[in-house]
């Protein structure tokens, strides 16, 4: 149901300017999803979607693949890094990054916003970001992860 729902999200968002948690609340009860406003909320941040201008001047839900015309937020991110990034080590479900000098912050804010799933959360000096992630594990496969982002893209 879960995953039939948020298809659904994509693709009223894809159709309709939605402003609102509400409004895409009554979009979905409209099509025969009974949600509350928690439910809602929890999808769009699972969903990762994003405000984004609508034609009208006011704000719409947007997918980072909606987003039309202007270069994906994600790359936006993953460029920040590559200009950043100097090397990273997993210690137990820490992940240390070393940056170069004065773009931790920027590193850390780019990692933030691309709502990896394996972070918690991150603490950024001037070239060190210390990454909190749930497990050991999940610490060397996001160390992984980050040099494959670094190194293709």
């Amino acid at each position: 149901m879960k995953k039939t729902r948020q298809r659904k999200i994509l693709e009223i968002i894809r159709d309709n300017d939605v402003e609102t948690q509400e409004d895409l609340a009554n979009l979905l009860q409209g099509e025969g999803f009974p949600v509350t406003q928690a439910t809602v909320s929890r999808d769009i941040r699972e969903l990762n979607l994003f405000k984004a201008p609508a034609e009208n001047g006011g704000q719409k839900y947007a997918a980072k693949e909606q987003e039309e015309g202007r270069e994906p937020v994600g790359d936006r991110y993953i460029r920040v890094l590559q200009d950043a990034f100097v090397s990273a080590a997993a210690a137990q479900n820490i992940l240390v990054l070393k940056t170069v000098s004065g773009m931790a912050m920027a590193a850390a804010a780019a990692l933030d916003a691309m709502a990896l799933p394996e972070i918690v959360g991150c603490i950024a000096g001037d070239d060190t970001i210390f990454a909190a992630v749930h497990t050991a594990e999940e610490a060397r496969a996001l160390e992984d992860k980050i040099h494959s982002l670094v190194i293709y893209g």
